[in-house]
């Protein structure tokens, strides 16, 4: 049960800016439950993380509601609470409406859409009754338009679930924060366009900034871009 740490359920928690920031939260007294498909990386990062007393992990695909559901009763059951919530799965796709396959296409677009919102439906009951904290990661592709990329249109649906999530939580006390990163250096990624990219540590230290401010603070938005990124 919890020692009264703040908890904090992660999607997407098994590489990247995921698990960097599990790492970053660890440090700062966070308890977290790890989500992700890849429950042998997240096995190994909450051991990692010191074992169950710090981290949790939870094999869920995030398209499945049960999955999802599974994940916040770990949660619950496990620590006692829910503090935040970090809606972070997602994939990208080929810059073109020719590139990759139709299947591509569906598995992304459940996964950064559907998948988001399914998080936010699990988790809010209990960030609710905490007052917490409801995180979701767009992009910079998300705030312009990239030439063949549905990707981007992706993004730009967390960004207005976002905003309509706010708008919905409006003097209930929870927050809401989005995450648009530029080009970070990960798997995600397989052609750097230029040099000096994001590390996921930048981007840890953005989540971790948003969800240090007091309760009558809501950081809505943080975009980081590395300096070299032009657009």
């Amino acid at each position: 049960m919890s020692d009264e740490r703040r908890v904090i359920l992660i999607t997407g928690a098994s590489s990247g800016i995921g698990a960097a920031t599990a790492r970053l939260l660890a440090g700062e007294g966070w308890q977290l439950v790890l989500a992700a498909r890849s429950i042998e990386k997240l096995d190994a990062l909450a051991n990692g993380l010191g074992g169950s007393d710090t981290a949790v992990a939870v094999e869920c695909d995030v398209t499945e509601w049960a999955d999802q559901q599974a994940a916040v009763t770990v949660a619950l059951e496990h620590f006692g609470r829910i503090d935040a919530a970090w809606a972070n799965a997602g994939f990208g796709a080929q810059r073109s409406f020719l590139g990759d396959t139709v299947e591509h296409w569906r598995s992304m677009v459940l996964t950064n859409v559907y998948g988001a919102a399914l998080t936010i439906r699990a988790t809010l009951p209990g960030l609710q009754e905490t007052k917490g904290q409801l995180l979701l990661t767009g992009s910079v592709a998300g705030r312009r338009n990239i030439p063949g990329s549905l990707y981007s249109a992706t993004k730009h649906a967390v960004h207005a679930m976002a905003e309509s999530l706010r708008l919905e939580l409006d003097g209930t006390g929870v927050r809401v924060t989005l995450i648009a990163p530029g080009m970070v250096d990960t798997p995600f990624f397989e052609n750097l366009e230029f040099e000096d990219p994001l590390q996921p540590e930048d981007i840890a230290r953005a989540v971790l900034f948003a969800v240090s401010q007091p309760a009558y603070v809501d950081v809505n938005e943080i975009l980081v871009r590395p300096t070299s990124q032009p657009h």
